[in-house]
């Protein structure tokens, strides 16, 4: 009892946390009588009845869920050895859609972000927390997003739910209910995911750096993207040691847009690569981190590391945790950005001894959420709370923390 007021009172926080089924019925008249979605680039008849199945699960078109039926084709976008972000998705395009769009694809990607793993406080289950945090604007300001809860179900791999920005395809609130709207983008929608679980209770999510894309070039090794990275973990790893293994031993990352490296000389705001943080049912937890191999070059940070079994890596926001990027160049990569979320999540943690429960999680989750600022990595778009002991995951949207959702690996 008085761990527990320790946290209130640290927090501040005096709401009431409500709990709302994720079966809530959507009251948009389209969900009654709707019309076939258009899709200009698919012919399929399984994939047309796959996107004609989306739920508007909010009921305002800022959640929606789908359950992916058909081969999203991993072994063949892996053996591409696709070069960036765009190349993956024209790699998709070319091994999913029927038919190729008239200009290339393009895409958007970005994750500010904090993420936190404990046991819960009863010492019953595991958690593992994250906050998705990207703010889309444009010259008429801030640009409202959909999240898309994605079930899968591959023939040789794992069940899993994971969590995709609709507007990094291009789709904002509402779109599905849009008229005219193009739905062949939903065919990528595995590979989209920001944050996700598996069938045995594997977690991951990323979370955004300021420094040079990771681009690893070792022999013999098939070339793989940040997000498929992550589909490839959901799908084939059940632990956070076997997620290790599998990314040090057999692929080599590239996180970049366009599979390049920006000069030494190109502006900080134009640098971007990421970190994962993963959870398992075990209670294990890790933090995989790209840097520089200790010369003076600094090409790219293209060596794995790996941060695990202390408590100073249960927490994780937007800088590096390695000790070997803090001989960077100044002003190359932002090392203290996040700090003030991140030392809400470690000073939280280590007065409740490293254990919460479920409402106490989402509330920490609360405190570390953000508004819509200037800096690209505000807005909380959503809040993932995963029980990885029994494989679900309850969200809260756009930091509507008095609804949250309630999902399940099924």
């Amino acid at each position: 009892m008085k761990r527990t007021f320790k946290f209130i009172a640290l927090l501040s926080l005096a709401c009431t946390i409500i709990i709302a089924s994720c079966t809530k019925e959507n009251d948009l008249p389209s969900d009654k009588d709707v019309a076939p979605k258009k899709a200009a680039c698919i012919t399929d008849e399984a994939k047309l009845a796959m996107i004609n199945s989306v739920k508007n699960v909010d009921g305002q078109g800022r959640l929606y869920e789908v359950n992916y039926t058909v081969d999203y084709k991993l072994d063949e976008v892996i053996a591409k050895d696709c070069k960036g972000l765009n190349g993956l998705f024209n790699t998709i395009a070319e091994l999913l859609f029927d038919q190729m769009p008239k200009n290339p694809v393009n895409v958007k990607f970005g994750a500010g972000c904090s993420a936190f793993a404990v046991p819960e406080a009863e010492g019953i289950d595991f958690l593992m927390g994250r906050n998705y945090d990207f703010r889309h604007s444009d010259e008429t300001g801030y640009k409202p997003i959909a999240a898309i809860l994605v079930r899968t179900a591959p023939k040789d791999g794992k069940k899993s739910i994971s969590l995709v920005d609709g507007y990094n395809l291009g789709y904002g609130q509402g779109f599905y209910e849009t008229p005219n709207v193009d739905m062949s983008m939903l065919m990528g929608l595995p590979y989209a995911l920001l944050d996700g679980i598996n069938e045995d209770g594997f977690s991951i999510g990323v979370l955004a750096l300021r420094e040079k894309p990771t681009i690893q070039q070792a022999p013999g090794k098939h070339r793989i993207g940040t997000t498929v990275a992550m589909r490839l973990l959901l799908d084939k790893a059940s632990t956070v040691r076997e997620a290790i293994e599998l990314l040090e031993g057999s692929f080599n990352l590239d996180t970049s847009i366009d599979g390049n490296v920006p000069s030494e000389s190109a502006a900080p705001e134009n640098y971007v690569t990421y970190h994962y943080f993963m959870a398992d049912a075990t209670g294990d937890f890790a933090i995989v981190e790209y840097t520089y191999d200790g010369t003076a070059t600094y090409v790219n940070p293209d060596k794995m590391e790996y941060f695990k079994g202390d408590d100073a890596y249960r927490y994780l926001t937007n800088f590096y945790v390695s000790d070997t990027m803090k001989d960077r160049p100044e002003g190359k990569n932002n090392s203290t950005h996040g700090l003030d979320r991140y030392n809400t999540l470690k000073n939280t943690l280590y007065h409740t001894g490293y254990q919460l429960n479920e409402e106490e999680a989402m509330q920490l989750l609360n405190y570390v959420s953000q508004a819509p600022t200037e800096d690209f990595t505000s807005q909380t778009q959503w809040s993932s709370l995963y029980n990885l002991s029994d494989r679900s995951l309850t969200l809260a949207i756009l930091r509507e923390y008095g609804i949250l959702y309630n999902f399940k690996v099924e």
